[in-house]
């Protein structure tokens, strides 16, 4: 034997073994893809993973770095049978030969399934899946803003049956990336910087626009790869976070992506979707016409009604003023009988009374006491002399008697009876 590691004096380094079998090994075998079962998976916080591929005779280390984990859609479970492309290697630092593998998949739809499952499932445990937090789309729209590639044909066909439905919406986009390793941030983004725009918190085309009302998220058709980030957790998380309601449309009908679920509508392709996002103009110009045409036979009908009602309730309260009239005149007529009865015992009652006081006045009277010869001196101003100090001598008086009166003058005051002079 000759060459390096040949004699004692001629070792080689372990290190320069391990790289030596490692360079003869990806020589002898170029890339290629290797069916096992799963065990031992480890997933290390530098976002290596871990794991044994075996089967009944044999096994074989395996690990994915972090770089390649992006392209595989979940991690595998313990036992799963998978089939992973890569290349047989030695890793120098163990000594071990390993397989490194850029892709894994299991037989049929596993891994993807597995991944989607799993992600609707947390959605699901949360309430964002559940269709009672469904949002109805506006009626009336003026903005819709549209979440997709600017180069998408899917965009030319949203704009392309908004126009011709109701040409005065306005259209917003937002342009993203939608598939690949930076679609998931992208798609991100761009909805968090439309949740920005809706609150208020930042401008996204100056002045002049009205915030949107709807939005329509997605893309066209594409392979299962194409189409994964809208099975991306973060961007479900962020369609279900949008401050307005969303309509997902995303490849075909019979594509279903988590963002579908979570989305206040679900739309088979972004044409139809712009269906859904705005009314035709003409059909609403239509209905305006009916309406108005319904209002004002309703409101026609109500003015007859009401003229009916009013017609009918005079009739009724005319009737009631007769009634009410003719039963006063019957009340007037008893009340004008009654005193009619009762007058002349009131009038007779009266009289009597009256003769009664009259009698008892004419016993007080003044001229009563004239008339039996008793006279009432009076001065100048008709007061009543009833006192001998209010006659002074040679002062006029008037003496009232029963049927006149006579002027006398004071001659003399006397305590003991009056001696008068009278005057002819």
């Amino acid at each position: 034997m000759t060459g390096p590691g040949a004699t004692a004096g001629e070792a080689l380094s372990v290190h320069d073994l391990t790289s030596a079998a490692k360079d003869v090994l990806e020589g002898a075998f170029p890339k290629l893809w290797v069916r096992g079962e799963v065990s031992g998976f480890k997933a290390y916080p530098s976002g290596h993973w871990y794991f044994t591929l075996k089967d009944a005779d044999a096994q074989l280390n395996a690990v994915v770095w972090k770089g390649a984990t992006f392209k595989i859609p979940a991690k595998p479970s313990e036992g799963m049978q998978v089939m992973a492309y890569g290349q047989l290697t030695v890793w120098p630092a163990s000594g071990k030969m390993q397989f490194s593998i850029s892709q894994l998949m299991a037989d049929g739809e596993g891994l993807w399934q597995k991944q989607f499952d799993e992600t609707k499932a947390r959605l699901e445990k949360e309430g964002l899946l559940d269709p009672a937090r469904k949002r109805a789309l506006p009626r009336f729209p003026r903005t819709v803003a549209v979440i997709t590639s600017s180069e998408a044909a899917a965009l030319r066909d949203i704009c392309s049956v908004i126009h011709r439905r109701h040409p005065g919406v306005e259209i917003v986009v937002i342009p993203a990336t939608v598939q690949g390793e930076s679609a998931p941030d992208s798609l991100v983004a761009a909805l968090e910087l439309l949740g920005r725009w809706v609150r208020g918190e930042s401008a996204f085309r100056g002045e002049g626009v009205p915030a949107p009302d709807v939005l329509i998220i997605g893309r066209g058709g594409g392979s299962r790869e194409d189409l994964w980030a809208f099975n991306n957790e973060l961007v479900a998380r962020a369609i279900a976070a949008c401050p307005i309601p969303t309509i997902s449309a995303v490849g075909h009908e019979t594509d279903v992506s988590i963002a579908d679920l979570v989305a206040d509508l679900r739309a088979a392709t972004p044409s139809v979707a712009a269906e859904h996002a705005v009314p035709v103009l003409a059909d609403l110009r239509a209905n305006v016409a009916q309406l108005g045409g319904l209002m004002a036979d309703g409101l026609q009908d109500r003015v007859d009604r009401g003229a009916r009602e009013l017609r009918n309730r005079a009739d009724a309260l005319t009737q009631r003023a007769q009634r009410v009239s003719e039963r006063r005149r019957a009340r007037l007529e008893r009340i004008v009988t009654r005193l009619g009865q009762l007058a002349p015992r009131a009038i007779e009652k009266r009289r009597a009374l009256v003769g009664r006081l009259a009698a008892a006045l004419e016993g007080r009277s003044p001229l009563a006491v004239l008339g039996r010869g008793f006279v009432v001196a009076r001065d100048a101003d008709g007061r009543t002399l009833a006192r001998r100090a209010a006659f002074a001598k040679g002062s006029s008086f008037d003496l009232l008697v029963q049927d006149g009166r006579v002027r006398a003058t004071t001659d003399s005051v006397h305590a003991d009876g009056p001696h008068l002079r009278t005057d002819a």
